[in-house]
């Protein structure tokens, strides 16, 4: 009669976990929450830098990868650790790898270079997280991110187009209240 009993309270047990584990997974996730946990991965990868800009877009659990890195590997890894996100069904990478050129290299430690030598601007720059991207592709500079203000946005564009060899510089910088 013990035996039974005792059989009774494991298959019980073993029940009870099988059906925890099955409403754990079968779990809803909501956009809002994959798309703050994706920025955080994002923001968390080891080459994520001053020369990469990354974004994204999340629609039912698809996550769509955009932007363009002058990391090597920086691409796969963004979709490597998004992959991993609960609540994410598929992801979407449409991140370039901006091509090696040491001329855009040249013109990316220009842009630095000036940006350091600029009261008010390095802050901008600095740090694991800066707040502004510089991309360089073929000649051509794209400042992304946020400033607090259009003054700030104003100077980064004007000392860009000081960078000798530069074809054309786009300012993308959004104007904040909190940056």
């Amino acid at each position: 009669m013990r035996t039974i009993r005792n059989y009774l309270l494991m298959a019980l047990a073993v029940t009870t976990l099988s059906f925890v584990t099955v409403n754990a997974q079968g779990q809803i996730v909501s956009d809002a929450a994959i798309e703050k946990k994706v920025g955080k991965e994002i923001r968390m990868l080891p080459y994520y830098g001053l020369f990469d800009h990354i974004t994204y877009r999340v629609e039912g659990g698809t996550v769509t990868l955009l932007g363009k890195t002058a990391s090597l590997g920086t691409r796969k890894s963004a979709e490597r650790v998004v992959k991993r996100i609960p609540g994410v069904i598929e992801v979407v990478n449409n991140i370039e790898d901006l091509p090696p050129s040491p001329y855009d290299s040249g013109i990316r430690r220009q842009v630095v270079r000036e940006f350091e030598n600029s009261a008010g601007v390095l802050p901008y720059i600095s740090g694991i997280n800066p707040q502004v991207r510089i991309i360089v592709e073929n000649g051509r500079i794209s400042l992304e991110g946020n400033v607090p203000n259009k003054g700030v946005s104003n100077l980064m564009y004007l000392l860009a187009n000081r960078v000798p060899g530069t074809f054309k510089v786009t300012n993308n910088l959004l104007v904040s209240e909190r940056s």
